[in-house]
This record gives structure tokens, sequence and C-alpha cells, in this order.
């Protein structure tokens, strides 16, 4: 606690304050205390095929200490790392780079006196850390040995992985390693991850800080085909007194981690959602949904060739919708795992690439709209979280190509909190 106090003396000295809250419960693009990249990719055989780019930014004149962690597409965490910032300072990071063994080389004042790896302008500021110089030293962070990136790429691929003594993600046969990424803002450097004791304590006084500093992007990248798509990634903030985020048994972002008794403090997502689709016309190469989910499950490694035992995710409602508003429901069972006569199951997974109208998630029309409601209950999680079990907290991101020279991306429409989820198909709110 010590060390927290004085740290917020220090960048109180150097004029730093953290911006304004926007609306908790509302995920929108300020300044944030957790990032998420719902989705990344990246081609192990080719150096020309998909990779993803993330850009970590802070938005204020105070450095700031943030921590990377890759999930697998089935939220195993594999790897964590320390990434300083000076004030407005901007690290992009390459994930083939990371499955490389390659870490940004960063570090705070003490680490690098000379400015030579985090150099700072004339409106920047800059301190040091707890913790960083270890040992073992976490800023900067040294090379990942062999061993190491072996693990990585089998936990992304879905082998198993002999650091987790198990597998981590789905086996989909293509070499291509997928999950997610969290970033959250740190009070001292650490290797933990968020499921450990003494991650999150209340008003962010634990090794996560509730500091509203962060900002940034996600590119996927595919120059094999010429395509890229950029979007924002998705800002969620930390509040220790608003009520949604600081009362024990409200939905938080990291409820899971904390035995839903919102120490984490950050807002929590949506869990129903609008995209448009286009398959045709401009568009050939049509439409991908990004989309991730909360299993509500602290998940470890697991017995290959298994799965998770909330492994595949439902839903409450998937209506397809045309360009003259009639609509094509999917049947969905809202429960995770979903049972064998489920039928279409089109987001099974936490970190999910869905194409429309392919095999997981067929549609009838070429033009129009889905109406997404993700919510579901997961039999391991049990009653929780405890303001509403069936609440399930997503994001969903559309990408679409076209003619093999233009591709854009954006977000879909969220059209509620887990807050305080929907439920139901459209149909049953009238």
């Amino acid at each position: 606690m010590k060390k927290v106090v004085s740290l917020a003396l220090v960048l109180a000295a150097l004029g730093w304050t953290a911006p304004a809250f926007a609306k908790i419960g509302t995920i929108d693009n300020v300044p944030a205390a957790t990032l998420l990249a719902p989705y990344f990719e990246v081609d192990l055989n080719s150096l020309t095929g998909v990779n993803t780019l993330i850009s970590i930014n802070n938005a204020t004149a105070g450095p700031a200490l943030a921590q990377i962690i890759l999930y697998s597409d089935l939220s195993v965490p594999t790897m964590a790392f320390n990434l300083y910032l000076t004030g407005y300072d901007v690290q992009t990071i390459s994930v083939r780079d990371l499955f490389n063994g390659v870490l940004p080389q960063t570090a705070d004042l003490a680490r690098d006196p000379g400015d030579t790896l985090s150099p700072k302008g004339p409106f920047s500021a800059e301190i040091s850390f707890p913790v960083c110089g270890g040992p073992p030293a976490l800023l900067p962070p040294s090379p990942l040995a062999a061993g190491f990136t072996a693990h990585l790429a089998a936990a992304h691929t879905g082998q198993s992985s002999t650091f987790l003594g198990g597998c981590a993600g789905q086996d989909l046969g293509d070499g291509i390693a997928r999950g997610y990424i969290v970033v959250n803002t740190l009070t001292e450097c650490t290797l933990a991850f968020p499921n450990d004791p003494g991650y999150f304590a209340a008003g962010g006084t634990g090794l996560a800080s509730n500091a509203n500093v962060l900002w940034g992007d996600v590119f996927y990248v595919d120059s094999a085909n010429n395509f890229a798509q950029g979007k924002p990634l998705v800002h969620i903030e930390a509040s220790g007194t608003d009520p949604e985020t600081s009362l024990p048994g409200e939905y938080t972002f990291f409820g899971r981690y904390v035995a839903w008794d919102a120490r984490d403090n950050r807002e929590p997502l949506a869990t129903n959602f609008a995209v448009r689709f286009i398959n045709g016309a401009f568009f050939d190469g049509g439409t991908d949904l990004i989309v991730w989910r909360d299993s509500k499950v602290s998940q470890a490694a697991f017995a290959c060739p298994t799965r998770p035992p909330w492994y595949p995710l439902g839903q409450e409602a998937v209506v397809i919708f045309d360009e003259q508003e009639q609509p094509d429901i999917i049947p969905s069972i809202p429960v995770g795992p979903q049972p064998p006569f489920a039928g279409i199951i089109p987001f099974p997974a936490e970190a999910n690439r869905t194409k429309v109208n392919g095999a997981e998630l067929p549609v009838p029309f070429d033009f129009g709209w889905l109406y997404l409601n993700l919510n579901t209950t997961v039999a391991v999680a049990g009653a929780d979280p405890p303001e509403d079990p069936a609440a399930a907290q997503a994001w969903v991101s559309v990408i679409m190509d076209a003619e093999g020279r233009f591709s854009v991306g954006f977000e879909a429409i969220q059209l509620d909190s887990a807050a305080n989820a929907t439920h139901g198909a459209p149909g049953s709110f009238f």
C-alpha cells in the first residue's frame, strides 16, 4: 500500500492526472485501465501469412506501466510481460515477434537512465517503478528461450504444451496461432496473472491499478492477399466508486478471477449486438465476425485432446434479417456446453473468427444484418455471476473483404451492457 501511495504522490508532483471517466457500463473509446484485443491470429508457417499488430499508447504526460497477457482461444493464459510507457508514449507490437521470442524493449528511469530504450519527449515525464529490476529483471524483458516459444506455438495451435502439461486451445489444423490479448495498468512490475492472489484489490491497490490512461488499436494483416483491417482495441474503464464496478455480486470484466466480488473494478462488456453483413457485389470476399466471449470460468490447461467442460458455448438468440426486415432465426440453446443435438454453433470458443455464410453460420440472404444475443448459462460456472447467472459478456466486430484489394473493419453496435443484460430474441421484447 505504501508503494501505491508513494507512486501516486510522485505522479501528482509531476502534474499527472488520470483522464475523466466516461460513463461506466458504456464501452467507448476513452482512456482505460484495461485494453482487450478480442482476437489475434499469426500464421506460424509463413512470414507473409496472417499476422496481428497491436498498439499500446499512454494518454497522459505521466509514465505508465502495463502488462500484456496472451490467452489461448479457449482462455488459458500462456505468457505475460511488462511494458513501460513514458508520457504520451506509443508502443507497437507485432504478435509474430512474440512467437519468435522477441519482446518489446522498454525500461523505466532506473533501468534506462540514458533514455536509450524508452526515450521521452519534452512534454513527457518518467519515473522508476517498484520491483522491475527483479530478480529476474522484468524491464527490459529478456528474449524468450526456444523452449518457451515452442510452448507458445503449441498452446495457441491446440497442441500439447510441455510448459502447461496439457492443451490450451483448439486444433484447427492450419498452423495458425489464435487467441486474445489483455493489457492492464500496473502499480509495479509482475509476471502474475489476473487469477493470482493479490493481482486485484479494491480501489486499484493490488498489482493492477485503476489508472484509466491506456488507449490502443489492433490491425489484422494478410500480406499474401493484400488485406488489412484496423480498429480500436476494446477500452475497459475501472472505477472503485461506481456501484456497478465496486459492489460484490456485480458483473465485472474480470469477475470470474475475483470470485465475483468486484475487486477488479472493471466495467463489463455488452451481451447483445447488431452487425451488418455483405456477401456479394463489391464485397465478394464476404464478411467475417470477430467474436470474444466470457466462459465465466478461470480456465487452466486441460488434457489433450479434450476440451474445457464449458465448450462449446451457446447463445440465447441469433436472428438474421434481410434488408426488408424479414427474419430468419437460427435455433439456439442458451447453455454451455452445447448438447450434441444443438446443430449450428457459430461461436463456440472464447476467441472466434467466424465466416458469415460459412459452415458455422449459414445465412439465407446476401445482404442484411445480424441480431446476436450471446448470453448463456454455463454449467460449470454455477450460479455466477450472482446478479444474473444467464448473463455473459462478449464483444463483436466485423471484417469485410472486397475484390482482393479492399477491406474494412468496424465494431458491432452494442445494444446493452452485461451490468443489465437483455434476454431473449427481438420478437420477445414486444
